[in-house]
């Protein structure tokens, strides 16, 4: 069985690849990455929301096992932990790394060596967690990656918090999108992580990630190889708007998308801060927000049992 060959490949050795990155390294210095636009010089040592100036922020990397089965395969899917975030959900359950910004800057080199010592690991993929506000230094880390043997998919791992034309100097570089789709209501995301337009843009994030890679596809062994892979975390009380998040996947992309409704919240961070989100979902919760996927058409679900996690 041949080997499947990355797109990133081919736009390495066009050039592609390098022009893109060399667009992305001047948006740094009026960044407009993310629909903060925040508009700080990052190359100056300026950081925006994102507090991430220059140098990506790195809290870990590593071979993961609890990512979706055809990212994990036997070997584990190769996660590289980006400190800091864009979108700043105030029940985080990574909190320490979002909003303390746990972990140490690395420059391109690090970076590329970080994904080259995952894939001699043995992981199927590189797994870029919360890239958004990182995209040039993830490009200019797979300039130097490539040319020593980088060869394995790369999934870009997102909030779903991202802008279009951020999301088109990935085109032919990724070939696997796993955005959330976190909420639906604009006064939910408000709230939450003090970003009312987060629905719109995730909608068209989503549907950009969709046109450049199309829906999720697997090799014999299982293993996804392209394409998009959309998360949606159920929120106790209704708050992440499930059924309508499922119409939207089902009518605007296709009732045969990879979804995985997610059963995990627990109260996290800043949670209390609103009353709703201060207690665990309950099963019945996350029964009825799986039924309402399935009623609004969706067939290809990750899971369907809950994963409970010590609180």
């Amino acid at each position: 069985m041949p080997k499947i060959r990355p797109a990133y490949i081919d736009a390495f050795k066009c050039s592609k690849l390098a022009k893109k990155s060399t667009i992305a390294q001047k948006m740094l210095t009026d960044c407009r990455l993310c629909p903060r636009e925040c508009r700080v010089n990052r190359l100056n040592g300026e950081a925006g929301l994102c507090q991430t100036s220059r140098d990506a922020v790195v809290a870990s990397y590593q071979a993961h096992f609890g990512e979706e089965a055809p990212l994990v395969g036997q070997d584990g899917s190769g996660t590289i932990f980006f400190s800091h975030c864009n979108l700043l959900c105030n029940f985080c359950q990574n909190y320490n790394i979002s909003h303390e910004g746990a972990g140490q800057p690395v420059d391109a080199t690090q970076l590329a060596w970080m994904m080259l010592q995952l894939q001699k690991a043995g992981c199927h993929n590189i797994n870029f967690v919360t890239p958004s506000h990182v995209v040039p230094q993830i490009l200019a880390a797979l300039e130097i990656a490539i040319p020593q043997g980088l060869s394995v998919p790369l999934i870009y791992n997102s909030s779903g918090y991202d802008r279009v034309k951020t999301l088109r100097l990935l085109d032919g570089i990724f070939d696997i999108y796993m955005p959330d789709f976190k909420f639906w209501d604009t006064e939910v995301a408000r709230k939450i992580c003090a970003a009312p337009d987060y629905p719109r843009v995730a909608r068209r994030a989503i549907l950009e990630m969709q046109r450049q890679v199309g829906g999720l596809k697997m090799g014999a062994s299982g293993l996804a190889t392209r394409g998009l892979l959309i998360r949606h975390l159920v929120l106790p009380r209704g708050l992440a708007g499930t059924r309508e998040v499922a119409d939207f996947v089902a009518c605007k992309i296709s009732k045969a998308t990879y979804v995985n409704i997610m059963g995990q919240y627990r109260p996290h961070g800043k949670a209390g801060a609103i009353r709703e989100l201060s207690k665990p979902l309950t099963d019945e919760e996350f029964k009825a927000a799986v039924a309402a996927a399935i009623g609004e058409g969706l067939t290809r679900l990750d899971q369907l049992q809950r994963i409970f996690m010590m609180i």
